[in-house]
C-alpha cells in the first residue's frame, strides 16, 4: 500500500510510540493552539507577507535533461523478454524499476501490491479452432501460435495468442459473419436479412468498438461462441510491406486482449474495492463483467480459410468487405460442398487470482505536500510491447530520472508528484484503479491532476493530446514553447506542426484537441475521482490513413526493432512526447497558481449543450411528447460562463504572495473537475461517475430503446 506519511521527513515508525506520548502531543498542541491565537489576535501582523522565491530557469533545465538517447537505451531494455501481467518477468520489471528510480533519486519508492482475477492459456491444452466434417473429423485448425519475429526465435514464455477471460468450452456449429459485431450490424442482420444468430459461432473483424462490446453484443444475439480476426482493410496500410521488412501486419500475426465489459469496476472479484489480502471476493459466478461465450483471435490467414467457404446471403453492402479474396458471405454456414462442414471451438483458458504489483515513487512537494500530480503509465505487455506500452514506460523512466536530477541539486517542486509503474492494465485497467480504490479519499481531497503516460506513439506524423477542458490552455501554451520535430518544421514550435497538421473542427485557429473517454489508466481518476487528466502521444494522419490505429497492435511483432527501424528512428518524436508530458506535470507540479482555465471548460460545456440541442430537434415528436425542454441547461450553461468569467477576472488580480488566499484559490480550481462526479454513477454502470458525452456505441445503443429512454440516455449522459 501506498502510505502518504512518506511526505514527511520522520519515519513511519516514528509514529508507533507509546500512547502516552500521543496524549502528551495532543496536550501540547491544544496549548500551543491557544498561544498562537492569542498571539494572532493581540499582535499586529507583519506588514511583509510570506514570499515564495522563484527559481528561474527550472523548467528549461528540467527539459533539457530529457534525453532521446536514454528513452531508446530504456526501450531497448524494457523490451528484450515478454512482461505479461501476473508473471516472474513482469515483477522482476518491477524491482528493476523500484531500483533505478531510488538511484534517480525520488524521496520514496515502493511496491503496491494486489491480488486480482487474470486469465491464461492453458499451457497442456491448448486453445484452437477447427473446420470438422460430418464425422467430426478435424479438416482444419487454426495456428497455435505466431510465427516469431527475427532474433527472438529463442525466446520463450511468449504467450499464445488468446482472448483474456474468454470462458472454456468446445462449442460447434455453422458460422456467420458479422462484421464488426456492431449493434446495427447484428440489427441488419436479424431484422433486415432475417438471419438468427441464435446457436451459431460467429467471426467478426477487430475494429470500429472494442472487443468486449462485440462479444457482449453476440451474447445478447444468442451467438454460442467468437472469432475475432484482423482484417487488411483495417490493419495493413496500403503500399507497406509486413513486418518484418515493414510495419504492416503479416497474416500470421494476432491480436490479443481482454473481453472484459468491467466498466470501470476494477478487478471483476472486488468491484469498487481494493484486491488486497483481506478483501472478500465474489464468487466467480458473480463476477463483474466476464463473457459467458468462448472466445478467441485469429489472424487473416486463418480467417480467409473460414470466411472463403462461407455460403448463405451476400453482404448487404460494401461497408461489409474487407481487403481479403473472399465474398464476405454472411452465412449462415458453408457453401455447396462444404455446406456438411461444422467449425468447432476449443477454448481451454484459465482464470486464475494473481499478485500484481505496481510502483509507486513520490517526489515530495516543498510548499504543498499535501497535493498531489500523477504521471501513470503501465508497463505489462502482451508479449514484447514495443509500443504499447514500453515506448510510454522509456518515456516515464527518462521523465523520472530528470526530476530526479533537479532534486539532487537541491530543487523541490511546489506540489508532491507522485509516479506510478502500473501492473495489469491489458487485463482491464486492474493495477491502476485497485491502487486509485485503495486511496481514494486521499485523492479525492488531494489529487490535482493526473497525467496518463500509455504508448508514446501510435505513428509519426503529428501531436495528439485528450485532455479535460482545464488543461487545454496549458496544452496549448506548452507546446508552443517546443521545438516540432517534424520534417519542414525546422525552426518551428511544437503547437505550429500540430495546428497545421491536425487542426480543431470546433476552435477555429487552435490544434485538436480531443475528449477523454475511457479504456486506459486515466480513466478511474478521471471518470470516478474526477481528477482533471490527460495524456499526449504522436500519432499518424488519421485523415489519409484508415487503417486501424498501428498494425501490429498487440502481436508478437510490437519489438523494438519495429520502433527503431519503421516509427522513430532517432527517437526524436519519443522525446517530444517526453517533454509534452513531463512539461505539463512540471507546471501542475510547480506552478503558484494552478494552470487551469475553467473559461475554457465554459466554452466546451456551451459546444456540448449545443450538439445535445442539434440532436434532440431532428426527434422533434418525442421531444414534443415526453415534454423534453433545454431552457434549463442552457440556463445553467450561461450561469457556468459568467461564473467562470468572473473568476478568470479575481485570480488575475490575486495576491500570490498572501498563502491562504492562494490555498483557496487553487483548491477552487483544483476541485472544479470534481463539480461534474455523480456520486452514485451513471445509469447501469456506477463506477463510471463523470456525466460526459456517449460514445459511437452508446448513441447506437441508444436509437435501439424506445423514445422515452432515448432522452433519458441523452440528459444522463451528456455533460
Amino acid at each position: 500500500m501506498w502510505n502518504p506519511l512518506h511526505e514527511a521527513d520522520s519515519s513511519f515508525a516514528a509514529w508507533r510510540r507509546p500512547r502516552w506520548l500521543c496524549v502528551g502531543a495532543l496536550a501540547l498542541a491544544a496549548g500551543l493552539l491557544i498561544v498562537g491565537f492569542l498571539f494572532g489576535w493581540f499582535i499586529k501582523s507583519s506588514s511583509e507577507p510570506t514570499k515564495i522565491v522563484p527559481q528561474p530557469n527550472v523548467k528549461k533545465a528540467f527539459l533539457d535533461e530529457l534525453k532521446a538517447e536514454n528513452i531508446k537505451r530504456f526501450l531497448y531494455n524494457f523490451t528484450r523478454m515478454p512482461h505479461l501481467a501476473g508473471t516472474e518477468q513482469n515483477f522482476q520489471l518491477a524491482k528493476q524499476i523500484e531500483s533505478q528510480w531510488k538511484e534517480f533519486g525520488l524521496d520514496s519508492v515502493e511496491l503496491a501490491h494486489y491480488d486480482v482475477l487474470l486469465s491464461y492459456p492453458n499451457k497442456t491444452h491448448p486453445n484452437y479452432i477447427s473446420i470438422i466434417d460430418e464425422d467430426g473429423n478435424e479438416i482444419f485448425n487454426t495456428s497455435l501460435f505466431e510465427p516469431p519475429p527475427p532474433g527472438y526465435e529463442n525466446v520463450s514464455d511468449v504467450v499464445p495468442p488468446f482472448n483474456a477471460f474468454s470462458p472454456q468450452g468446445m462449442p460447434e456449429g455453422d458460422l456467420v459473419y458479422v462484421n464488426y459485431g456492431r449493434i446495427e450490424d447484428f440489427f441488419k442482420l436479424e431484422r433486415d436479412m432475417k438471419i438468427n444468430c441464435s446457436g451459431k459461432i460467429v467471426i467478426a473483424r477487430y475494429g470500429k468498438i472494442f472487443r468486449g462490446n462485440k462479444v457482449k453484443n453476440a451474447q445478447l444475439a444468442g451467438a454460442k461462441g467468437v472469432i475475432l480476426y484482423s482484417d487488411p482493410a483495417d490493419y495493413f496500410a496500403p503500399g507497406v510491406k509486413s513486418y518484418p521488412d515493414g510495419w504492416n501486419l503479416p497474416g500470421g500475426g494476432v491480436q490479443r486482449g481482454n473481453i472484459l465489459n468491467l466498466n470501470g469496476a476494477g478487478d471483476p472479484l472486488t468491484p469498487g474495492y481494493p484486491a488486497n489480502e483481506y478483501a472478500y471476493r465474489r464468487g466467480i459466478t458473480e463476477a463483474v463483467g466476464l463473457p459467458s461465450i468462448p472466445v478467441h483471435p485469429v489472424g487473416y490467414y486463418d480467417a480467409q480459410k473460414f470466411l472463403e467457404k462461407m455460403g448463405g446471403s451476400a453482404p448487404p453492402d460494401s461497408s461489409w468487405k474487407g481487403s481479403l479474396q473472399v465474398p464476405y458471405n454472411v452465412g449462415p454456414g458453408f457453401i455447396g460442398n462444404f455446406s456438411t462442414q461444422k467449425v468447432k471451438m476449443h477454448i481451454h483458458s484459465n482464470n486464475k487470482v494473481t499478485r500484481i504489483y505496481n510502483v509507486i515513487g513520490t517526489l515530495r512537494g516543498a510548499v504543498e505536500p499535501d497535493r498531489y500530480v500523477i504521471l501513470g503509465g503501465h508497463r505489462d505487455s502482451w508479449v514484447f510491447g514495443g509500443i504499447d506500452p514500453q515506448s510510454g514506460a522509456a518515456v516515464v523512466h527518462e521523465i523520472v530520472r530528470s526530476f530526479g536530477t533537479l532534486k539532487k541539486e537541491g530543487w523541490r517542486p511546489r506540489r508532491t508528484i507522485l509516479f506510478a509503474s502500473w501492473d495489469a492494465e491489458e487485463f482491464g485497467l486492474l493495477g491502476s484503479t485497485e491502487w486509485a480504490e485503495e486511496n481514494s479519499r486521499l485523492l479525492q481531497e488531494r489529487g490535482v491532476a493526473y497525467i496518463n503516460a500509455d504508448s508514446s506513439i501510435e505513428g509519426n506524423y503529428t501531436l495528439r493530446v485528450d485532455c479535460s477542458p482545464l488543461m487545454y490552455s496549458l496544452v496549448y501554451s506548452l507546446t508552443k514553447e517546443l521545438q516540432s520535430p517534424d520534417e519542414g518544421f525546422e525552426g518551428k514550435s511544437l503547437y505550429e506542426s500540430w495546428n497545421e497538421k491536425s487542426p480543431s473542427p470546433e476552435f477555429s485557429g487552435m490544434p485538436r484537441i480531443s475528449k477523454l473517454g475511457s479504456g486506459n489508466d486515466f480513466e478511474v481518476f478521471f471518470q470516478r475521482l474526477g481528477i482533471a487528466s490527460g495524456r499526449a502521444r504522436y500519432t499518424k494522419n488519421w485523415a489519409t490513413n484508415k487503417f486501424r490505429s498501428y498494425p501490429l497492435y498487440h502481436s508478437v511483432y510490437e519489438t523494438y526493432e519495429l520502433v527503431e527501424k519503421f516509427y522513430d528512428p532517432t527517437f526524436k518524436y519519443h522525446l517530444t512526447v517526453a517533454q509534452v508530458r513531463g512539461g505539463m506535470v512540471f507546471e501542475l507540479a510547480d506552478s503558484t497558481v494552478l494552470p487551469f482555465d475553467c473559461r475554457d471548460y465554459a466554452t466546451v460545456l456551451r459546444k456540448y449543450a449545443d450538439k445535445i440541442y442539434n440532436i434532440s430537434m431532428k426527434h422533434p415528436q418525442e421531444m414534443k411528447m415526453y415534454s423534453v425542454s433545454f431552457d434549463s441547461l442552457f440556463s445553467a450553461v450561461k450561469n457556468f460562463t459568467e461564473i467562470a468569467s468572473k473568476f478568470s477576472e479575481r485570480l488575475q488580480g490575486l495576491d500570490k504572495n498572501n498563502p491562504i488566499l492562494l490555498r483557496i484559490m487553487n483548491d477552487q480550481l483544483m476541485f472544479l473537475e470534481r463539480a461534474f462526479i455523480d456520486p452514485l454513477g451513471l445509469p447501469d454502470r456506477p463506477f463510471y461517475r463523470k456525466f460526459r458525452r456517449f460514445t459511437k456505441s452508446q448513441a447506437c445503443h441508444l436509437r435501439s430503446k424506445q423514445p422515452q429512454q432515448v432522452c433519458r440516455g441523452v440528459v444522463s449522459r451528456n455533460l
